[in-house]
């Protein structure tokens, strides 16, 4: 059966400004929602107004249909968007899968679990939720009454049936019956139960602070498979101190074994380049003992990377970049692997997808080498 994938995605949220391209584990909210779809749909769509999230959506291979304002205001629902969406196809899908963008973990696996059981007829709604047993209450006409308990008897843990929550990260449908009823929840309803690291959601500027600090936890590390790598200086490839004589002349420690570690990733092919706002001529001295090209003394870092990799062909996605501090912050967000030393600022440590164990000046660089080594097999 053929399933595709609808992905709401409009520019205009007011809790948190640009929510859907925030950066959640080094990557755009929407990006990972089309890559959780990926391999498990025919087909991933993204609805959007915003051409900044078209663009990016693109990009992440999800094919983009542009919502009508009529249907991007605060009040539109998400079914009048997976509905116009599925009028611009050509082939009316079997199932429909809608994956909100609010919803940063979500595995492969449960989607494509989800998918199966409305596939094989066995329901005809299957939604994420969380297995509870947590004891709910309500409050009416200003009285407090137990939810599914009675407040007199108060059963333990094992002996309670389990209630569900919604976690509002995917809805699988049979896209025949969400057209009859324009809504999600129709005729056969059943859970796909999800892992509780996964049942969180963003609406609010601290939601996204705190799946930031989980995804350190919940994301499964990856393979570093990348065509290059691109590297600060100071703070990364030093511990960012610096040592000054009475006539002003500076000097930096560095680690050996990061030279060992860039010498066997030049050997195996992989480019490396140092880009600094550091105008020290140790860093140019640095980087010729390395063998590796250096810019430095650089006050736009963005803009020179972007027409570095423009210049080389290189393609975004494919390419590392190690930074420490915020005026590393525009490299991260150009390159598919924004990585950060352990110490680094709150912000470049939030806009990372990997933050390397060991520390700048202290095997960082050799850490990141073995990684992208490891990954060529």
């Amino acid at each position: 059966m053929r399933a595709v994938c609808v992905i709401p995605a409009r520019g205009g949220s007011k809790g948190v400004p640009g929510k859907n391209l925030a950066r959640v584990g080094g990557r755009p909210l929407v990006v990972r929602a089309v890559q959780a779809a990926h391999g498990v749909v025919d087909e991933v769509v993204v609805s959007t107004d915003d051409p900044e999230i078209a663009a990016v959506a693109r990009a992440a291979g999800a094919r983009v249909v542009v919502r009508p304002d009529e249907l991007s205001g605060d009040t539109a629902t998400s079914e009048s968007a997976l509905l116009h969406a599925l009028s611009q196809l050509d082939d009316q899908p079997d199932v429909t899968v809608f994956v909100q963008c609010t919803s940063p973990f979500i595995a492969p696996a449960d989607l494509a679990e989800a998918i199966r059981r409305v596939a094989d007829d066995e329901a005809d709604v299957v939604f994420s939720a969380l297995e509870s047993h947590e004891f709910q209450w309500a409050l009416s006409d200003g009285q407090v009454f137990g939810v599914g308990h009675s407040a007199a008897f108060r059963p333990r843990r094992q002996d309670r049936a389990p209630h569900y929550r919604e976690t509002g990260a995917f809805y699988v449908m049979r896209t025949a019956g969400l057209l009859e009823h324009g809504h999600r929840f129709f005729g056969r309803i059943a859970v796909q139960p999800v892992p509780e690291s996964h049942a969180v959601e963003v609406d609010t500027a601290l939601e996204l602070d705190l799946v930031r600090a989980v995804s350190r936890i919940v994301d499964r590390p990856e393979p570093l498979d990348v065509d290059a790598l691109v590297t600060d200086f100071d703070g990364v490839h030093t511990d960012d101190r610096a040592q000054v004589t009475q006539d002003g002349h500076e000097s930096v420690a560095v680690s050996r074994e990061d030279g060992m570690g860039v010498a066997l990733l030049k050997k195996a092919g992989v480019p490396v380049l140092i880009l600094s706002t550091e105008v020290n001529p140790v860093v140019r001295a640095r980087a010729d003992k390395l063998g590796v090209p250096v810019l430095h003394g650089i006050a736009d870092k963005a803009a020179v990377l972007e027409k570095w990799l423009h210049d080389a062909g290189w393609d975004p996605a494919r390419v590392a970049y190690v930074g420490n501090d915020v005026n590393d912050l525009g490299c991260l967000a150009l390159v598919g692997w924004p990585i950060a030393v352990p110490d680094a600022h709150p912000s470049v440590l939030a806009a990372a997808r990997l933050v390397l164990s060991r520390p700048g000046g202290g095997g960082a660089v050799r850490e990141v080498c073995e990684l992208i080594l490891d990954s060529k097999g």
